[in-house]
């Protein structure tokens, strides 16, 4: 576990590093402009460690090219690490909001019924048998607009489909839907109350995950991801 120090310190890479990708993303900093690390400690009161872990942090994913004796250099975003939860995040903070759920929608459309198919062909018992309860606790505190319970049970009946739908690639897709069904809350995106018929697909998924029908697995959660394209107006 991180120690209070070192939760303060990651606290303040993130927040730094999401001011400064985000003033990429909106063009405040623009391409081919560098920023030493002297200007950024001097600008966020930082040390030159700091500093460094900031430019390394941005580096990882591509948002900037470190170079020797000029600084930080903005990528073009098409560079960047898409799939990376912290560029997700970083997006959804900017002005790209929109587009970044409207292209992450289109993946998940073509993604999570999939991966519904699957599950319910190799989902181990103790998944099947859980999915009941989750539909259940997804009903009564959507009903109840129970909603931060809500969006927690959400993120979990996504995300073990995923995980338990036996293909590496779609379990790595989790942390992603993860990352968009928190954001699409805090950007206060989400209806107020769950649709009753966003709940009933829940359960159909669940039925047929549990019965061992993929087409019904997949059909079913189309139906809700479908909900959230027509929320976002994805044709």
């Amino acid at each position: 576990m991180l120690d209070n120090q070192q939760q303060r310190e990651a606290l303040l890479y993130e927040r730094i590093c999401t001011t400064l990708a985000v003033e990429i993303l909106d063009g405040d900093w623009p391409e081919k402009t560098a920023f030493t690390l002297e200007e950024i400690q001097h600008r966020f009161g930082i040390s030159r460690t700091v500093a460094r872990e900031v430019a390394k942090l941005l580096e990882a994913v591509n948002a900037v090219t470190v170079r020797r004796r000029v600084g930080l250099v903005p990528n073009p975003v098409q560079q960047w690490d898409a799939l990376n939860t912290q560029v997700i995040q970083w997006k959804l903070a900017s002005t790209h909001r929109q587009e970044q759920l409207l292209d992450l929608t289109e993946l998940r459309l073509a993604i999570e019924p999939a991966a519904a198919a699957s599950a319910a062909q190799v989902a181990p018992a103790q998944v099947r048998a859980l999915m009941p309860v989750l539909a259940a606790q997804l009903r009564r505190t959507g009903e109840a607009g129970e909603l931060d319970e809500f969006h927690v049970l959400d993120i979990q009946f996504h995300t073990t489909l995923l995980r338990h739908s036996g293909n590496e690639l779609f379990s790595a897709f989790a942390d992603v839907v993860a990352t968009v069904l928190r954001g699409r809350v805090e950007l206060h995106m989400y209806p107020q109350r769950p649709k009753p018929e966003a709940l009933d697909a829940h359960e159909a998924v669940v039925a047929a995950v549990w019965e061992g029908k993929p087409e019904q697995a997949r059909i079913a959660m189309r139906q809700i991801v479908d909900e959230v394209a027509h929320a976002l107006d994805i044709p």
